[in-house]
């Protein structure tokens, strides 16, 4: 019968040989990750008109979008999920979203985006057009397995968590693909994890 050390020792020297096998496989680490930019944009919904049967249907007027668009780099080989935290103060409001990326290589720029419709915005700021000092400040937060990898804010400084302090409003963030800007330069963002049937 072996002893307790040796299986021990065992185990720990198969897990050290998997790894040295599979180096920076999606075994994510604190520091394989960075924040490079938050930008936070006003874009107008895409201007599209189509025929469908006999009706022709005009595009509508085109309406304010919030863009988040955040660049960010990995030191990893092959990252299976990264999850992206996003934290809006939007005049008062702290709207929060996140959205689940896949198969990201290791690579200098990747981007991750997000969007608040017109609707909520409209809502938020009593019908009023959207500029640049309604937007108070963007965190966002990395995070794989559950662990906070890095944290960046647009404006405030350091890896402070601000809107811990804040009423977060939930549900009104979307990914690309929830809004009309879903097949557009698509190649430009990270693959969007598909969510499992119901």
């Amino acid at each position: 019968m072996r002893h307790p050390l040796m299986r021990t020792f065992a185990a720990a020297a198969a897990t050290l040989w998997i790894l040295t096998l599979c180096p920076h496989s999606s075994f994510g680490q604190r520091g394989d990750y960075e924040i490079v930019r938050i930008s936070p944009a006003v874009d107008l919904t895409p201007q599209i008109s189509f025929n469908f049967g006999p009706n022709q249907h005009p595009a509508p007027r085109s309406q304010q979008w919030l863009e988040v668009e955040v660049d960010f780099s990995s030191n990893v080989d092959w990252t299976d999920e990264l999850t992206v935290n996003y934290f809006i103060l939007l005049s008062g409001q702290c709207l929060t979203g996140s959205v689940t990326h896949i198969d990201l290589p290791r690579a200098r720029d990747l981007y991750s985006v997000m969007y608040v419709s017109p609707y909520t915005i409209a809502r938020i700021l009593n019908g009023q057009p959207l500029n640049s000092q309604d937007i108070q400040d963007v965190g966002i937060q990395l995070v794989s397995k559950g662990q906070v990898l890095t944290t960046k804010s647009f404006k405030a400084r350091g890896a402070q968590e601000w809107w811990q302090n804040l009423p977060q409003v939930t549900g009104k963030v979307l990914n690309k693909d929830q809004t009309p800007f879903g097949p557009l330069i698509w190649d430009r963002y990270a693959q969007i994890k598909v969510p499992a049937a119901q």
